[in-house]
């Protein structure tokens, strides 16, 4: 497994491996490092796909706010690289800031997320979130000229935004979305799960319980969201609900689920620690 903390040490070793293999495909797999059984569900799908699969550690500043936990966000270096040698990983880039942002120290963004689709949902109340993340993601495209770079459906809004900046500027970059992973008694997989405690884990249950709830309904015939909201919302009544809403692609709140073309989100809060979670019609 090579090892790259370096822009220069990434530029030579990509341009040396695609010389070397110009039909081979390259893997993109972006984190923020405190990998788990969600990030390697994405490396293994990179893996079957790809001829190289390279995973990128960087916990980005521009995509949180002032009052956000990026000092506190998991950092687990030795742990992140022990994974990615165990899982078979190719390329690990691990930057430092300096790296990312050399001329740029007050971490200023110079893109901007379309605004009908970043200035709702998470990004409401973290103005400039997804200026920050699109950033940073087209930055990791640069660098690696990967052919394909895989996401989460778990942060929908996101993964939605991403592709949107790739259609919008021609980028040469597939995206590809993968499925949402969970504990075995239901609940998503996040990095910050390891801020909750047991009892807290627990009570995180009822969020994927309220979109079983949903998917429930939906499959017995059910179309108005405002019902399926209500009944959501009762599973949820023990929680610190952010919002629960029934969207289309654009994330726009509709009225009735309209197939294939529907998502559920949803953002509660257990133990102080802000938990999102999903479903995808």
């Amino acid at each position: 497994m090579e090892i790259f903390t370096t822009t220069k040490e990434l530029h030579d070793f990509i341009r040396h491996y695609k010389q070397q293999n110009p039909h081979h495909t390259l893997g993109l797999v972006p984190t923020m490092g405190a990998l788990h059984n969600g990030h390697l569900s994405l490396i293994k799908t990179s893996q079957e796909s790809c001829d190289c699969t390279l995973v990128s550690i960087f916990v980005n500043p521009t995509q949180f706010g002032a009052n956000e936990d990026f000092d506190k966000y998991p950092r687990k270096k030795e742990a992140d690289l022990s994974i990615c040698q165990k899982a078979k990983v190719d390329v690990v880039f691990m930057p430092e800031i300096e790296e990312i942002y050399p001329l740029d120290k007050n971490f200023q963004t110079t893109f901007n997320a379309p605004s009908a689709m970043a200035n709702t949902l998470e990004g409401k109340t973290r103005p400039n979130h997804f200026n920050g993340v699109l950033q940073v993601v087209h930055k990791l495209f640069n660098l690696t000229q990967a052919n394909k770079a895989f996401f989460g459906k778990k942060d929908a809004q996101q993964l939605l935004i991403i592709q949107k900046m790739v259609e919008d500027l021609f980028l040469p970059i597939e995206i590809i979305p993968c499925p949402i992973v969970r504990t075995q008694e239901g609940l998503a997989l996040s990095s910050r799960n390891a801020y909750l405690s047991e009892e807290g884990k627990k009570k995180a249950l009822k969020i994927s319980h309220s979109l079983n709830m949903a998917t429930k309904m939906i499959m017995l015939g059910e179309t108005e969201s405002t019902k399926i909201k209500q009944a959501a919302l009762e599973i949820l009544q023990d929680l610190e609900v952010e919002y629960f809403v029934i969207i289309n692609k654009n994330l726009q709140e509709i009225p009735r689920i309209q197939k294939d073309s529907t998502l559920i989100l949803v953002v509660a809060k257990v133990e102080g620690v802000r938990l999102l979670d999903n479903l995808w019609l």
